[in-house]
């Protein structure tokens, strides 16, 4: 969780809230990847 919060404040400082959605959606492809390994 701390991983969290030191990027969100990375994201503040730095300005790449551009980034965010990227991270967001690669987030959700390694969800559905780990969930569908795990029904198999």
């Amino acid at each position: 969780m701390s991983f969290l919060i030191e990027f969100w404040n990375f994201l503040k400082v730095r300005k790449k809230f551009w980034l965010l959605p990227i991270i967001l959606v690669l987030a959700l492809f390694g969800g559905l990847i780990i969930l569908s390994q795990g029904s198999l």
